[in-house]
């Protein structure tokens, strides 16, 4: 079973890794829609993988790093694409759910990306 919890970050990031002219290259901002994924059994108790409750709780000192911040100052985001953001997010949370399963970053209404873990064996 895959649960998701999702969150909205407002925050302002330019792309310095991109060519000449590039509109993101400049400031700018988003309203970034964050899915944490979290798989695993039913509990035969509970009804549930586990309580959204805690995903929040666990995403929190996330949340509060990223949002209404300037992305690019952020230790580990100095090139906030919506992929590094991702393993960024991945990389500081699985620890606290070992059931992380994928973070989805929306940095659009069409546009972000996927990210479900370091590839087995690399």
């Amino acid at each position: 079973m895959d649960i998701f919890k999702i969150f909205t970050v407002e925050a302002a990031h330019r792309l310095p890794n991109v060519p000449p002219g590039h509109k993101c290259a400049r400031l700018h901002g988003h309203s970034f829609r964050i899915e944490i994924h979290v798989s695993g059994e039913i509990d035969p108790a509970t009804g549930w993988v586990m309580d959204f409750a805690d995903v929040k709780a666990a995403f929190r000192p996330l949340y509060e790093r990223l949002d209404h911040h300037y992305l690019n100052d952020v230790e580990g985001l100095e090139n906030p694409t919506s992929e590094r953001i991702a393993v960024w997010i991945w990389d500081r949370l699985k620890p606290a759910l070992p059931g992380l399963s994928r973070v989805v970053v929306h940095e659009t209404c069409t546009a972000g990306s996927s990210y479900s873990g370091p590839a087995a064996g690399g």
